[in-house]
């Protein structure tokens, strides 16, 4: 996979990506991530990227020449093949996992960082193939939002994890959130690892990560239980994960009320 990232701040985006699972997978030639600085493709002296916007406001917009040059030069260098062109937005889709492993799945990503008041909007109808949001907030630029972008996105790449299996567990994977984690020592502080962890019954222990994660998702984000595909047996933990709230159990400090769910 090839993801290109143009932004006017070169370093803030190649510092991170230099570390951890991006920079391994980079070694192991399963991304070739190359960061452009747009500024290489204005034609003035002064570099420009911006300018006042038409109709008067404060501020400055990024204008739409450079990133249409630096856009038609990055598809220049590289191989043809399915590929998207996001430009990062408050007004965009909000990214979740289901968006990161879509763009994992393609050969080319180009994400394109704004800056200042946005970019003119000529970059969203001719350029980009679409646009993507971290949340319901306003960073001051999109490189951030790319460096979250391409870390969800490299991670699901076949070979990026050391296992496998670590994806596949995910938090949002399958519609709800990961179970609690523990590693030695057994008990800290007074505070025990639970019993059923540490008895080296397999199908125990599944079923106690399981209804855990469906304990987390309903008093966390019980609006993903509304759209997450359940099985037979995760309504059944699901009713057992209420009652035990409504019986003052785990969970019980929970004064939500109780989610109907499919």
């Amino acid at each position: 996979m090839r993801i290109d990232v143009v932004t006017i701040f070169p370093r803030m985006v190649e510092g991170p990506l230099s570390e951890g699972i991006v920079q391994r997978a980079r070694e192991r030639g399963l991304v070739d991530l190359r960061v452009h600085d747009l500024r290489d493709h204005t034609d003035d002296r002064h570099r420009t990227v911006d300018d006042a916007p038409f109709g008067g406001g404060p501020g400055m917009v990024m204008k739409a020449e450079p990133v249409f040059r630096a856009v038609e030069a990055v598809r220049r260098d590289g191989r043809a093949g399915s590929e998207a062109v996001v430009l990062l937005s408050p007004r965009g889709r909000r990214f979740d996992q289901e968006a990161a492993r879509r763009l994992s799945g393609l050969d080319r990503l180009v994400l394109l960082c704004g800056r200042y008041e946005g970019i003119d909007e000529r970059v969203a109808a001719q350029v980009a193939t679409e646009e993507l949001s971290l949340g319901d907030f306003v960073l001051t630029g999109g490189e951030t939002a790319a460096l979250a972008v391409i870390e969800a996105t490299v991670r699901l790449l076949p070979g990026a994890l050391g296992d496998e299996g670590s994806a596949e567990s995910d938090s949002f994977e399958g519609g709800i959130l990961d179970w609690p984690h523990y590693t030695r020592p057994a008990s800290w502080r007074g505070s025990d690892v639970p019993e059923v962890l540490l008895s080296g019954d397999h199908g125990r222990i599944r079923r106690w990560r399981r209804k855990e994660a469906l304990r987390a998702t309903r008093e966390r984000r019980p609006d993903l239980l509304a759209e997450a595909r359940l099985a037979a047996e995760d309504e059944s933990l699901l009713r057992e994960v209420e009652d035990e709230a409504r019986a003052g159990g785990p969970g019980a400090l929970d004064k939500r009320p109780a989610v109907i769910h499919k």
